[in-house]
């Protein structure tokens, strides 16, 4: 006899029918070992853990600190409304990559609110001039790869920025500094799915490909880029550098707004550049000094306590 399994609900997001069962399994079971999955699901343990890092990855679930390790999933209505903005993030990357080609036909004729820029020298130098030129606000969306360096704040009187980082651009600890300059605040997204630069809410640059960035003008797309931005800024994690006069030191906050983001122990060490069981040490002390038991109520304990300024 063949035990109930229900359809799958999330496969229209891009999560695969086994994902969303070990999900299920795990909202079942929160702070689950890898053991415990196995057996809620009869799978391999090898099975599990390629399907937890699925959902690591997809932001459907967290690991905590110690041994052995615990899993515990994200809450469904926050989970589901990052992955349904994901999808809609990728419909407008296709809907630009359109944009691109339509102004490409165009070149030539009547000037329209898009001009293509080609050249690596040349989009370092039009980043360059946008910032100069931006007099109140400057909105940033940066990942990875780079053919140019990546769009460092100014300290430009007046000017303030605004920036979501991909996590796996915060990789270099000059990159993290550089998000500490004054004036500016800095947030954090698993898979920042464009690259853009808006000056002053009327000038947007949105790079297309290496080599091939798309200068936007006031327009419709423009309009619906910044709504992109804004939405995605209410989904980031604060990057928190000052300390806010708590238990916690300014190392404490920027290790656990990392693991607020999804970031695994490893991945954290890494990005610090210390050893990974510094960084289990570190949040064990953390999650005593909050009182908290797990690393996702320690980030709202710190986040009701102000703990986690951005």
């Amino acid at each position: 006899m063949h035990s109930y399994r229900p359809a799958p609900v999330l496969e229209a997001l891009g999560v695969c029918s086994e994902d969303e069962q070990l999900y299920r399994a795990l909202l079942a079971r929160p702070e689950a070992t890898v053991t415990d999955l196995a057996e809620d699901t009869g799978w391999p343990a090898a099975r599990v853990t390629r399907h937890l890092r699925s959902l690591l990855t997809l932001g459907l679930a967290c690991r905590t600190p110690g041994r052995p390790a615990l899993y515990t999933p994200a809450v469904p209505e926050a989970a589901v409304e990052l992955l349904a903005l994901r999808k809609q993030a990728a419909i407008v990357e296709a809907r630009l990559g359109a944009t691109v080609l339509t102004a490409e036909f165009r070149a030539g004729n009547e000037a329209g609110p898009f001009t293509v820029v080609r050249g690596a020298q040349a989009i370092a130098q039009r980043y360059d001039q946008a910032q100069q030129s931006a007099q109140s606000e400057v909105l940033v969306l940066d990942r990875p790869p780079y053919a140019v360096l990546p769009v460092a704040p100014r300290r430009t009187s007046g000017v303030s920025y605004r920036m979501i980082y991909d996590m796996a651009a915060l990789g270099d600890p000059a990159e993290l500094a550089a998000a500490r300059s004054a004036g500016t605040s800095c947030r954090m997204l698993r898979d920042v799915p464009l690259k853009l630069v808006v000056a002053d809410r009327r000038t947007g640059l949105l790079q297309t490909g290496a080599d091939v960035l798309v200068e936007l003008r006031p327009s419709t797309l423009l309009d619906g880029l910044l709504r992109l931005f804004e939405l995605l800024w209410q989904q980031a994690t604060p990057l928190a550098f000052e300390p806010s006069g708590g238990p916690l030191s300014v190392d404490d906050q920027q290790l656990l707004g990392l693991a607020a983001a999804g970031l695994t122990d490893q991945a954290i060490a890494r990005r610090l550049g210390v050893a990974q069981r510094t960084v289990e040490r570190r949040m064990q002390r953390i999650l005593k000094a909050l009182d908290a038991t797990t690393r996702f109520q320690a980030g709202l304990r710190a986040g009701q306590r102000g703990l986690l300024s951005p």
